[in-house]
């Protein structure tokens, strides 16, 4: 061999993370069991263990790096709007539908169901984009039930566990995928701003023509998709099917699709309504009202994708560590190295933590436990404002720890960074979710008393927490100044996320997280970047909790 050759030689690079459970982090099992859904850990195992996969983790990478493709005509000059998906994405969305993770939960009637379907949720972590569909189409369902005919005809299908992709007659489906269609080009989340408008048909109750242009609309290759219109008693709400019942496509027109900055393989669409029928759900001028049931199940959604990314991405960084020496030692032994490693698994615990008791506080809401929705509607907002915040932030800093490799499109990580800002976006941006928090303070009162009624149950176990739930319940008891209180709006909503995080992390996580949490983000004896935890801190067993599965 020359001696030019041996430049050739790999050495000190670390083996793929592949053959994994995805599922086997502490913080979601022990969820999961504290929730109600321990019966179905096999199946949450088993969604793990293929996520795990190299042929499953080849399947996310192929359906973002080879994007859908919008075909407006066929050859024949023919109108189509269809959108071509690589096979990977088929692949994707058929297990994910096969496992019940889309809205298979509604046709179960067991305590913990919606618990389960979480869980399996954060563990298919292959593929953000194609979990719009998911998530949407779960989200469809509850929404769907204000029309008891509509959801009579089409909630067996949604929640069939069978992908029947294409375009044909929905009720001659095996199953259905769902999507939204709410936003426009000059409200975005000021959705009474809508100028789309939906004229009734005469003959046929419940029936209207859809007339007006969508700014997002992802995943238009659903079956069906909710809207907001304006008939004439107001904003409402309606169900348009892509093909009409016979198989005569609707006319719903693609434009273009998005070129985002993530999120790839979602086909996100600019859509034109011409003249397409609708059928109504819920009253005339009550669209809002009718969606807010959606709207608390994608807002879930978007806690559990941005937990399962932070979890990811830790997990790729802790691997990183143990395996790539610097300096003459493994990274992982290198104290400075351990701190950002511990600061960003507490970070991600607490989220996963939040997000299992807000899974299944869902659950039981419902199944009708009026307080458990009274704390969801709170604890939700807040929650979604702040994790989906510092979802991003912690994918960066995971990022860094591979040094220039987390930069390359190779790894993982560079798709994990430009995936979680969506999940900020989507469903009411930083500002709309803090704000909706407030709402939620100043117009539903039980919902707060909920909230401390929860954040009580952690008191006297950590001065610093029992400190700061006092200066929490200090603030937002006392009177205020509207304007104040608004511009104060990000501050407020970020102390109730992290002392929500903090009390469940008091009573249910190892004593090292829940020390290490309450002395960085409570004590605020910590820097504004990942790898300031103060000295004295016990990280050994924080880091054990990194560890993938095998």
């Amino acid at each position: 061999m020359s001696s030019m050759s041996s430049t050739h030689e790999v050495l000190n690079q670390v083996p793929p993370l592949a053959g994994h459970d995805t599922s086997a982090d502490p913080a979601l099992i022990e969820g999961v069991e504290r929730e109600g859904a321990g019966w179905a850990l096999d199946e949450i195992r088993a969604v793990g263990r293929l996520a795990g996969t190299d042929e499953a983790m080849d399947w996310g990478r192929l359906a973002e790096r080879v994007p859908p493709r919008l075909h407006t005509h066929d050859r024949y000059g023919r109108r189509v709007d269809e959108v071509e998906y690589v096979p990977a994405y088929h692949q994707l969305m058929q297990t994910a539908v096969a496992h019940g993770i889309h809205a298979a939960p509604w046709a179960d009637d067991r305590p913990g169901a919606h618990v389960a379907r979480a869980a399996k949720f954060y563990a298919w972590n292959v593929d953000a984009g194609h979990g719009c569909p998911i998530s949407m189409t779960y989200a469809v369902v509850p929404a769907l039930r204000a029309n008891p005919e509509l959801a009579a005809r089409f909630e067996p299908l949604l929640t069939n566990r069978e992908y029947d992709f294409g375009l044909r007659d929905p009720e001659t489906k095996r199953g259905l995928i769902a999507g939204m269609s709410m936003t426009e080009k000059q409200g975005g989340s000021d959705v009474r701003a809508n100028t789309t408008t939906a004229t009734p048909v005469a003959g046929e109750p419940g029936a209207y023509r859809i007339v007006g242009h969508k700014w997002f609309t992802s995943a238009p290759m659903s079956d069906m998709f909710l809207t907001l219109a304006q008939a004439p008693g107001g904003l409402s709400c309606f169900l348009l099917p892509r093909v009409l019942p016979g198989g005569e496509a609707n006319p719903i027109r693609f434009m273009r699709l998005k070129d985002k900055l993530g999120n790839k393989s979602n086909a996100s669409s600019e859509i034109e309504y011409d003249g397409a029928l609708g059928w109504l759900v819920g009253d005339e001028g009550k669209g809002v009202k009718t969606i807010v049931e959606m709207v608390n199940m994608t807002r879930l959604d978007c806690v559990i994708g941005s937990a399962s990314g932070m979890r990811t991405a830790l997990v790729q960084a802790a691997h990183h560590a143990r395996h790539r020496a610097a300096f003459g030692k493994l990274l992982i032994d290198q104290p400075l190295m351990r701190n950002v490693l511990s600061d960003l698994a507490i970070e991600s615990e607490a989220a996963t933590t939040a997000m299992m008791r807000l899974a299944g506080a869902n659950d039981r809401a419902i199944h009708g436990d009026a307080g458990e929705a009274a704390l969801r509607r709170l604890a939700l907002a807040a929650t979604k404002y702040y994790v989906c915040k510092r979802g991003p932030v912690l994918a960066n800093e995971a990022l860094e720890c591979l040094g220039g490799n987390g930069y390359i499109e190779d790894f993982d990580l560079a798709r994990i960074y430009r995936e979680l800002p969506l999940l900020s976006i989507w469903e009411g941006s930083g500002n709309v979710a803090a704000l909706d928090a407030l709402r939620a303070i100043g117009r539903e009162p039980a919902s707060l008393d909920a909230f401390f009624a929860e954040a009580e149950l952690a008191v006297g176990a950590d001065p610093r927490y029992d400190d700061a739930l006092t200066s929490l319940k200090k603030e937002l008891t006392q009177p205020y100044d509207v304007v104040d209180i608004e511009l104060r709006a990000r501050r407020l909503v970020e102390q109730i996320a992290v002392v929500f995080q903090a009390g469940l992390l008091i009573r249910h996580a190892s004593p090292a997280v829940a020390d290490a949490f309450c002395a960085s983000r409570l004590a605020r004896d910590w820097g504004s970047a990942f790898g300031t935890l103060p000295a004295g801190l016990d990280l050994a067993p924080i880091l054990e909790r990194t560890e993938p599965g095998f």
